[in-house]
């Protein structure tokens, strides 16, 4: 999968994830941007449940200027924890839990604050993630539970 196109879809789940209109730009059949973004919601809704609000309240806390830091470093803490639980599993995985997990959270908890930290969201999803989720062939095995 080419770095352009996967970053494009990357795109299309986030538009399906926070609900907004997205164009579709992938004809190919087996990609879907919603059923991936449910998958995604899915995901972060497992790890909502256990340690996700202590996290958040030090983003809450943060001032405008350092929301996608202390997130960013709140995704950290958390992967560093569920690597350290279930080191059998790959820490991309992880990774890709605990930001969608804290991103559902900054979603229908702190929506001012979603906006600004959308950008490390991608960030985290194209930098730190795309070469692992292209190497698990796409979006569609990598969001698997």
């Amino acid at each position: 999968m080419a770095l352009v196109k996967f970053q494009q879809q990357t795109s299309d789940i986030l538009c399906c994830f926070f609900e907004e209109q997205y164009l579709e730009t992938d004809s190919a059949n087996d990609f879907d941007p919603v059923q991936i973004a449910t998958q995604l919601r899915q995901l972060g809704d497992h790890y909502d449940e256990t340690v996700i609000q202590p996290l958040m309240r030090n983003v809450q806390k943060a001032g405008a200027d350092q929301a996608n830091v202390v997130f960013i470093n709140s995704v950290d803490s958390l992967c560093k924890m569920w690597v350290a639980e279930r080191p059998e599993i790959a820490s991309e995985k992880h990774l890709l839990k605990a930001t969608m997990a804290l991103s559902l959270y900054m979603k229908r908890n702190c929506p001012d604050l979603s906006v600004r930290v959308r950008d490390a969201i991608a960030n985290i999803l194209n930098n730190r993630l795309g070469s692992w989720i292209m190497q698990q062939g796409g979006w569609e095995q990598a969001t698997s539970i």
